[in-house]
């Protein structure tokens, strides 16, 4: 091959060898496409060794199995057939040379969680472009640095203060809902809520006031739902993981403007909290905080060398906690909401909950939430059959063997298919009921520790956790305390993994103010 680099060089233009060039470069371009064929055959080869203790699905011998995902609402309750079939442990093609691990076992979560394994990388590279370079992408000791710096802002001296922020953005919400609900007329959850947990993170982490709903040209939402979507599209459709193919198709140039405003958004909080922060008296506030909010440990985090984050590493971890700090809480409520209304004797268990804690009262404090027992059960139930994140994936860095004795080598790709897991019947007693005493405090005892992973677990678990249960505790609450839920018969609601899980039709209830 380098003779062949050198005899191109070797010829002139000016000597009419443009013919020789051109066809030198074609063999070279052959040269190249031969080497990247064998290389994907020789990948291949690993791929099918390493699962070979493994049966799965049959595979089309062009698309893999990616074909038989028609997000018709059925994937997910597909992923848990195959679970059961193939005894938790499955492996899925995606084309001919992408292949992942699927595991639904709590002993094989345990074994792939409990390591600090990154994130696969053929699935999480296609994020970097939105969300840059933050903790959810992350690896090694620069994982490690940022998630130190990170926590203090989830100490519960920081958390206690946002519990006002979350009930006024939750006020705001419901407040709407007074003014537009009928009877006759249901209401679409999640673009409402979704407005509502950006307001509240915006409010908590970011000390920014967005007023987004009220704004109903508010285009961030609209924004993050069309970038789950086509990365969602593209981890499905395997010619487009060739980023050239990608970016010069229409759904690349949909991907870049969607970029491009979650982008703005992100930038225009940042340097409000900037130019803020210039002033004297919201300096000397800030000197006078025991704990200091999200944004403001960003800006003033320092490891031990004295080094702070870098302007790309800041915009990275505010675009990260902007998306999985709203949507994925978004996605909990409004499925936490259904279930109420699916399961009246549940929602009004809760409402007496909250009506004695509360009183009169419309504000829930920090002490109130330690009293919330059966709406906290509710809320673990609804996570367990509706997980926001429906699945996670790792890549090995190291081998592993599984408590039944089969191991995979390093470089092997899992997915941790977590809506398979919650919905395991070899762990859970009827796993299709709505259940909430499965999480009193005896049952979750004597439950594997690994059974129930709404944000993952170990060290790479959801950094985020206590924030989201407490808007999910604090939005349940106040919600059920001035509205009565029932489903919308006519659109039950159609599951879709798209980053977090959605309802490709919407999440429809009918809702009625309680006097």
């Amino acid at each position: 091959m380098a003779s062949v680099v050198q005899r191109v060089l070797s010829l002139s233009w000016e000597t009419g060898d443009m013919y020789q060039i051109f066809a030198l470069l074609i063999i070279l371009s052959l040269g190249y496409g031969l080497l990247k064929v064998v290389w994907a055959i020789f990948q291949r080869k690993k791929i099918v060794k390493a699962f070979d203790s493994f049966t799965g699905p049959p595979c089309h011998w062009l698309y893999g199995n990616a074909h038989e995902f028609q997000r018709d609402g059925k994937d997910l309750d597909k992923m848990v057939s195959w679970a059961a079939q193939y005894q938790d442990a499955f492996p899925i093609w995606f084309g001919n040379f992408t292949a992942f691990l699927f595991i639904a076992h709590p002993e094989y979560v345990k074994a792939i969680f409990s390591r600090g394994d990154p994130k696969s990388i053929e699935t999480y590279r296609f994020f970097i472009p939105w969300i840059g370079k933050g903790l959810l992408v992350l690896s090694g000791q620069k994982w490690f640095q940022h998630r130190r710096l990170l926590t203090p802002a989830f100490h519960y001296d920081v958390l206690k203060p946002y519990m006002k922020l979350i009930s006024d953005s939750t006020k705001v919400m419901l407040d709407k809902w007074e003014k537009i609900v009928t009877e006759d007329k249901p209401v679409e959850l999640f673009q409402h809520v979704s407005l509502m947990t950006l307001d509240s993170i915006m409010k908590c982490a970011f000390s920014y006031n967005s007023d987004c709903q009220h704004n109903s040209d508010d285009s961030y939402i609209q924004t993050v739902y069309d970038l789950s979507y086509l990365i969602n599209h593209r981890l499905r459709w395997f010619p487009y993981h060739s980023d050239l193919i990608y970016y010069l198709s229409p759904h690349g140039f949909w991907f870049r403007k969607g970029c491009r405003l979650a982008h703005q958004h992100t930038e225009k909080v940042i340097q409000q909290r900037k130019e803020s922060l210039k002033d004297e008296k919201e300096l000397g506030k800030l000197q006078k905080k025991k704990h200091l909010d999200f944004l403001d440990i960003l800006l003033y985090a320092k490891d031990e060398n004295g080094e702070g984050l870098s302007d790309e590493d800041l915009c990275a971890e505010v675009d990260t906690f902007m998306f999985e700090g709203h949507d994925t809480t978004a996605s909990g409520i409004s499925w936490i909401l259904y279930c109420m209304a699916k399961y009246p004797e549940h929602q009004e268990k809760c409402r007496k909950e909250i009506q004695e804690i509360l009183g009169d009262r419309d504000t829930v404090e920090w002490d109130d939430l330690a009293k919330m027992t059966y709406i906290t059960m509710c809320i673990k139930e609804s996570l367990r059959l509706y997980p926001p994140v429906p699945g996670v994936s790792r890549q090995l860095t190291k081998p592993v063997t599984f408590y039944d004795g089969r191991s995979l080598p390093a470089d092997s790709l899992v997915g941790i298919s977590i809506y398979s897991l919650h919905r395991n019947a070899r762990v859970w007693k009827d796993p299709e009921v709505f259940d909430p005493y499965r999480f009193s405090a005896e049952n979750s005892a004597s439950r594997h520790a690994y059974a129930f992973v709404p944000f993952a677990a170990g060290p790479r678990n959801c950094i985020g956790q206590n924030f989201a249960m407490n808007e999910m505790k604090v939005a349940t609450a106040l919600t059920l305390r001035r509205f009565r839920f029932s489903p919308d018969e006519t659109q039950p609601p159609i599951k879709i993994p798209q980053l977090v899980l959605r309802s490709k039709n919407g999440i429809h209830v009918y809702l009625k103010k309680i006097s």
